[in-house]
């Protein structure tokens, strides 16, 4: 007969008690179990024992203090053997570096979701919370050189006044590859963000647009400004779903299948010709360490004349490599300028890359000389941010800028005129130190540091679409982008100084520059070889001066110029054998 039981909250299992003490029988299938369960219960009754005679010598308070004493201490050295141990073998990373409630270390490997800590007859568990959804970035420590670094003043060099270079300190290569989070930035308030397909194309709009970029209207603007949780924006490939598939700016179907596959890194530029000449030259990246032509995807887009050229010029084959690059070849380009195509691949890399997380975008006409992992870390990550330029090496105002550019024929000025007034009349002011703490309102834009979530996207998005709707000049509509998403969202966007970016980057001349420098060249001067020289002739006795009794010959050289003569002589000696320096060639 099987009766009743109380289940155990230990084991699960059923006790023999009954409810008024009375020991009901169990009925079992097995001998198995009838010769496991006395064992159980002998273990049990054996550290009753134990409890009992403790208590016997002891009392309760004193028990209990004695037994919070011991599970004090395994959980010490529990944790000092885990801290010490497993985490110092996992990544090599900054000494006493202190992360903002994130980690960048993969914490599986250290701890289980819980552990179990055995104390005698005593069972508990230790319940670590896991890590968080969002990397929240990390202060590097007190003694660390880095932390202390501040910019030298410039070198006093009165022939040189226009922008240079100046020091930045990078973690080493391991480091910076060891801080890479393992998890995604926030992204305030929008969280996911769509792009719109239009079939039929709707060319209905105010003004601007592009079958490439669509004709969205000024409500679409308006309303893409208006920050929400879910997001359907114009963001450029509006004729198909997929980008680079029949959309305008198209590639091969192998290129699209190898962009997806890149997960991690991205290193992208352009470089577009015209109908002339190539716009720049394939420029190869320095000091790339091993991992990062590994792991790092850098990609190099150019049209079918510049394919020509580096197929004349530089060996490309059919592995699509020029060096460390890829290149890749962009059939049906959506604009007649070079420079506007260029916006393609420097504001969209997003797009054309889907399941990247960071990208570092370099123009044409620059040459990368420093590992792309110390520079995410340098100006993304230590500063825990989502999106880094550069700013202007001179101008902060976009006034200033506008009409910079219309002196330099950037642009056609009416052009340039409408768009100041349009962004006028929204409410843009000169910069001014109201504006603190942003500290200008102008790009370097020929770099842009980046993490793909979906706020720096949806930036980005909308930049582009600015500069479809107005002028190519991207430097006249960022502060317009950055303050109307600034205003509905605590996010903005970071800006290093110029000096900093052109310690990284290296500007090399455009190739027309280039062919216009050969073309100036001062022609080599030829000089004629020197006459041979004369035989030494030999004195015969006519020949010996008369006049010999004072023991002086007589004068055999000419007199000796005094005064302004000898100067002027030997002035005019030196010019004639000074070498000609020609300039260097870019």
């Amino acid at each position: 007969m099987t009766g009743l039981g109380v289940r155990s909250s230990s084991y699960g299992s059923l006790d023999k008690t009954g409810l008024n003490g009375v020991v009901l029988p169990i009925q079992t299938s097995t001998t198995t179990t009838i010769r496991t369960k006395p064992s159980k219960m002998h273990k049990e009754r054996e550290r009753e024992g134990v409890v009992h005679w403790i208590c016997k010598f002891a009392g309760r308070k004193k028990v209990g203090m004695l037994l919070l004493f011991l599970i004090s201490a395994v959980v010490f050295l529990r944790v000092l053997f885990v801290g010490k141990g497993e985490d110092g073998q996992e990544v090599q990373v900054p000494p006493s570096l202190h992360f903002n409630g994130s980690s960048v270390v993969n914490h599986s490997s250290m701890f289980n979701e819980e552990q179990n800590i055995n104390i005698r007859n005593i069972s508990f568990n230790v319940v670590f919370s896991p890590p968080p959804l969002h990397f929240l970035g990390y202060t590097l420590p007190q003694g660390h050189p880095c932390h202390t670094f501040t910019l030298p003043p410039p070198p006093a060099d009165r022939k040189r006044t226009g922008p240079r270079p100046c020091p930045v300190c990078y973690l080493p290569v391991e480091e910076a590859i060891a801080l890479m989070p393992s998890a995604p930035s926030f992204s305030p308030v929008l969280k996911n963000l769509t792009y719109i397909y239009e079939e039929p194309l709707n060319r209905d709009t105010e003004f601007g647009g592009s079958d490439f970029g669509g004709y969205p209207t000024l409500k679409h603007r308006n309303d893409s400004f208006d920050i929400k949780e879910t997001m359907n924006v114009h963001c450029g490939f509006v004729k198909g779903p997929q980008p680079g598939r029949n959309t305008g700016f198209d590639m091969d179907e192998a290129d699209l299948l190898e962009m997806k596959q890149c997960r991690g890194v991205v290193v992208a530029s352009a470089v577009f010709g015209s109908a002339s000449h190539a716009f720049d030259d394939v420029k190869a990246p320095q000091n790339i360490s091993k991992y990062s032509e590994e792991t790092v995807c850098f990609y190099m887009f150019v049209d079918e004349e510049t394919e020509s050229i580096l197929k004349r010029e530089r060996g490309l084959n059919d592995t699509k490599k020029v060096g460390i690059w890829r290149v890749v070849v962009v059939h049906n380009l959506p604009y007649s300028d070079g420079r506007r195509n260029g916006k393609v691949p420097k504001l969209l890399v997003h797009r054309m890359f889907p399941n990247a997380r960071y990208s570092l975008w370099i123009d044409g006409k620059l040459e990368l000389v420093v590992d792309p992992y110390q520079i995410l870390e340098r100006f993304l990550w230590r500063k825990n941010a989502t999106f880094a330029i550069s700013k202007h090496y001179r101008r902060f105002d976009v006034f200033v800028e506008a009409e910079a550019n219309k002196a330099a024929g950037k642009y056609d000025n009416a052009s340039i005129d409408f768009q100041v007034d349009f962004y006028k009349n929204e409410g843009l002011t000169p910069y001014s130190v109201a504006k603190l703490p942003i500290t200008s309102d102008v790009p370097e834009g020929c770099v842009i540091l980046r993490e793909h979530v979906p706020i720096s996207n949806l930036f980005t998005c909308l930049w582009f679409n600015e500069v479809d709707r107005f002028t190519s000049r991207d430097q006249i509509s960022f502060s317009t982008v950055r303050d109307k998403i600034a205003a509905k969202t605590n996010w903005t966007v970071s800006m290093f100084l110029d000096c900093e970016r052109r310690n990284f980057v290296i500007q090399r001349y455009h190739r027309a520059e280039q062919e216009r420098f050969a073309r100036q060249k001062p022609p080599v001067p030829s000089f004629s070889p020197p006459p041979p020289s004369l035989p030494t002739p030999v004195l015969i006795s006519s020949d010996l001066p008369r006049k010999v009794s004072s023991g002086r010959a007589g004068r055999t050289s000419p007199p000796r110029r005094r005064g302004r003569d000898r100067r002027s002589g030997a002035r005019g000696h030196r010019k004639a054998n000074l070498p000609v320096r020609l300039p260097d060639s870019a």
